[in-house]
C-alpha cells in the first residue's frame, strides 16, 4: 500500500561552481532556526575541510536537515566541478526533487549542464533559484530564458518545463517570487520547496529497502552508509542482507549496528526510521555505495547507475631524493600504500592499483582537480612522496583500435586573447567545434579536445588571456587517438649539484631562463630550479660562488640583481613536469626533479630511448 509522507521532502542543491549553492543552505539553516540566537557560526558552514574552505569549492556532498513548518527538509548540498561529478549523479537516487541554482548575471554554464541533465534523466521536478540578484550587474530576465531554453536543449518534459522560479541573494538571505522586488527572507523558496517538490512515497509495510548513495568514514566508527529508505523501516538491531544490482554473487547477512538521522549539521541517533527517511548507517564494515539493505526474506536490490569510470592517471611513488625523510612524517611505501588505500573508503571515484615497483602506486581519478585535492590531503596529514605528470587512460575497441578520452571545453574570453587561445589549443589537438558572442560580448568558444591535450594548458590559458578567461570542461567520451601532442616547449634549468643556492649562481643562471627558486635554498644534483629559455635541458651550478682575489675591481662590490623566481603552486607544477620528470611533495616543499638524477644515466636513458 503506497502512502505518502507529508511531513518530510528530500532534495538536492545542485550549481555550477561559484554560483552559491553553500551560501545559500547556510542561509536555509540560519533561518530555519537550527543555530542558537548566540551561536558563533562560520560562513559557508557545509565546507567542512580546509582545502573546500580556501578555495571556496565543494569537494565532497553533504547531508543536512533543517525543519520548516513541522516539516522536515532533508538538503544535500552538491560539488558543482565536473572532477566530482560522480558524487552528483549518486546522491540524486536519494532526492525527490532539486533546487537549481544559477548565477543572476553568468547565467547557466557549462557544468549547470551537466547536473541538470542528470536530474531531468531521473525525472526529478526543479524548483529554479537565480542567485546574486543584487549584483549590480544582474540581469534575471535574460537569465531566465537561457534556463528555459537550456530545459528544451536538453528535452525536459512538460511538467519539468512548468518548474517556479525564486529570485534570491544568498549573501543577503533574502527570496522573492518577483526579479523587482525584494524579498524580506528566505521564505517564499522554503514555501516553494513544500509546495513544488512531492513528498516521499512508497509502501511503508513493505520489506526493507535501503539504496547506499554515499558513503562517509571515521576513524573511530569505520564506514558509515548513507541512503534513503525506499520501502519499509529499518531499526536498530535488525537482521539484513546486503545485495547489490551489479554484482549478482552478492548476498551478505548482516546486523543494522547504529542508525542515524540529520538534523542541522548533527547527526542524531535513532532506533527506528521509516520509508522517505535519508539515514546513515554504521557497524557495517563491508558496505559499498550501491549496495542495497534488504529485509532477509526478501533480497531484492535497487538498480544503480555504475560510478563514472577514471580518465587520469599519476604515479604515486616514494620519494627516493636526496632530501628524503628529512621533512615529513610518513615516508616509507606501507605509510603510502595505507592511506592511499584508505581514501578508497570515501572516494568511490578512485582507483589504486599496486604496480611492478613496491615503492610505486598507480592512481587514477576524474581529473587532475580530484588527485591535486588528494595530494594536498595528504601532505597536509604530513606524508612525502614524489608524483609523476598526469597520464589518460586509454581503451580498446573490438578491432584493437586505440581510443582516448575526450572533454568538451567551453571557453569565454575577451575578443582579443581568442586568437592566442584557439593556435594552442589546436596544438594540443582542439577542433573548435563553435564560436558566437556572449552577452558581455566575450567570445564563447566550444571545443572537441582530448582529456591529454588539457594537462598544463591551465596555466597557459591564464598567461595567454592575463586572467581574464573562464574555461570549464565536461567528459565526452572515448574517440579515435588524435596523434601525439608535444606538451612543453621549453627546456628545464637542472642542478648540477648538491648544496645551497647562491646569489652569484643564480645571477650567472637567470641569463639561461626563468628560474624556480631564489638564494638560501637546498639544491642537489637533478633538481629542476628553472625553465629554459630553448628547448633542451642545461645543468647549471648555483652553488658556486665567487673567487676572491687581492684586487677589487670597480664594480665588484655592487649588489647583483636577481629576478624575482616563479614559484609554482601545486597544481601549476603539476602542470608544468615533464614525463620525464617528477614532483616531489612534502608537508613544507614542492621540489621538481628528474626521474633519473645522475647526469649520466639520463643521458644513457635519452640516447637508448633515441
Amino acid at each position: 500500500m503506497n502512502t505518502i509522507r507529508e511531513d518530510i521532502r528530500n532534495i538536492a542543491i545542485i550549481a555550477h561552481v561559484d554560483h552559491g549553492k553553500t551560501t545559500l543552505v547556510d542561509q536555509l539553516l540560519r533561518q530555519s532556526g537550527v543555530f542558537r540566537a548566540n551561536q558563533e557560526i562560520a560562513e559557508r558552514v557545509m565546507d567542512s575541510n580546509d582545502i573546500e574552505r580556501e578555495r571556496g569549492i565543494t569537494i565532497l556532498s553533504k547531508n543536512t536537515a533543517v525543519t520548516y513548518k513541522d516539516t522536515k527538509i532533508n538538503i544535500i548540498d552538491t560539488p558543482g566541478h565536473a572532477d566530482f561529478g560522480g558524487e552528483v549523479e549518486r546522491v540524486l537516487k536519494m532526492v525527490d526533487g532539486v533546487v537549481l541554482v544559477v548565477d543572476a548575471f553568468e547565467g547557466a554554464m557549462p557544468q549547470t549542464r551537466f547536473v541538470l541533465r542528470k536530474a531531468l534523466e531521473l525525472k526529478l521536478p526543479v524548483v529554479v533559484c537565480i542567485n546574486k540578484i543584487d549584483r549590480p550587474e544582474a540581469r534575471a530576465e535574460e537569465v531566465i530564458d537561457e534556463v528555459l531554453e537550456l530545459f528544451l536543449d536538453l528535452e525536459a518534459d512538460d511538467a519539468q518545463l512548468d518548474c517556479p522560479f525564486v529570485f534570491a541573494s544568498a549573501k543577503e538571505g533574502t527570496a522573492s517570487l518577483d526579479p523587482d522586488v525584494r524579498g524580506k527572507d528566505i521564505s517564499p523558496l522554503f514555501e516553494t520547496i513544500l509546495e513544488y517538490i512531492p513528498a516521499p512515497k512508497g509502501d511503508v509495510e513493505a520489506p526493507t529497502q535501503v539504496l547506499i548513495s554515499t558513503i562517509d568514514y571515521n576513524e573511530y566508527v569505520g564506514r558509515i552508509g548513507v541512503g534513503k529508505v525506499s520501502a519499509g523501516k529499518i531499526s536498530v538491531n535488525q537482521e539484513a542482507v546486503i545485495v547489490n544490482a551489479h554484482d549478482p554473487e552478492k548476498l551478505q547477512k548482516v546486523k543494522i549496528g547504529k542508525l542515524y538521522e540529520f538534523e542541522g549539521l548533527e547527526k542524531k541517533e535513532v532506533t527506528e526510521a521509516s520509508m522517505g527517511s535519508i539515514v546513515a548507517i554504521s557497524g557495517i564494515s563491508d558496505i559499498h555505495i550501491g549496495d542495497t539493505i534488504c529485509d532477509v526474506s526478501s533480497p531484492d536490490p535497487i538498480p544503480f547507475q555504475k560510478i563514472s569510470e577514471p580518465t587520469i592517471s599519476m604515479d604515486f611513488c616514494v620519494n627516493d631524493s636526496p632530501f628524503a625523510g628529512q621533512d615529513g612524517k610518513y615516508v616509507t611505501s606501507r605509510h603510502l600504500r595505507a592511506r592511499l588505500f584508505r581514501e578508497l573508503n570515501t572516494d568511490v571515484s578512485l582507483r589504486v592499483e599496486d604496480t611492478d615497483s613496491t615503492d610505486c602506486f598507480k592512481v587514477s581519478g576524474r581529473g587532475e582537480l580530484h588527485l591535486s585535492v588528494l595530494i594536498e590531503n595528504m601532505r597536509r596529514e604530513g606524508y612525502e612522496f614524489a608524483v609523476s605528470k598526469a597520464e589518460v587512460l586509454y581503451k580498446k575497441d573490438e578491432k584493437g583500435k586505440l581510443l582516448e578520452p575526450m572533454e568538451k571545453l567551453y571557453i569565454d574570453v575577451p575578443e582579443a586573447y581568442s586568437g592566442a587561445v584557439i593556435e594552442k589549443l589546436s596544438q594540443r589537438k582542439g577542433e573548435l567545434q563553435l564560436m558566437s558572442v556572449s552577452q558581455s560580448g566575450d567570445n564563447h568558444l566550444e571545443f572537441l579536445i582530448p582529456s591529454r591535450g588539457l594537462i598544463g594548458y591551465r596555466g597557459d590559458f591564464l598567461t595567454d588571456t592575463r586572467g581574464n578567461g573562464i574555461m570549464n570542461t565536461s567528459f565526452e567520451g572515448y574517440a579515435p587517438y588524435r596523434g601525439d601532442i608535444n606538451y612543453r616547449q621549453q627546456g628545464s634549468l637542472i642542478a648540477f649539484e648538491t648544496g645551497e643556492s647562491v646569489t652569484y649562481g643564480l645571477f650567472n643562471a637567470q641569463d639561461r631562463g626563468t628560474l624556480f627558486i631564489g638564494p638560501g635554498e637546498k639544491v642537489y644534483a637533478g633538481m629542476v630550479i628553472g625553465e629554459n629559455a630553448k628547448d633542451d635541458d642545461i645543468e647549471l651550478n648555483v652553488c658556486k660562488t665567487k673567487h676572491l682575489t687581492n684586487t677589487r675591481s670597480s664594480s665588484a662590490d655592487e649588489a647583483l640583481k636577481l629576478t624575482p623566481p616563479r614559484i609554482l603552486s601545486l597544481e601549476q607544477a603539476l602542470d608544468y613536469i615533464n614525463t620525464d620528470e617528477l614532483l616531489e611533495v612534502t608537508p613544507h616543499h614542492l621540489r621538481l626533479r628528474k626521474k633519473i638524477l645522475d647526469q649520466r644515466l639520463r643521458k644513457r636513458a635519452a640516447f637508448a630511448k633515441k
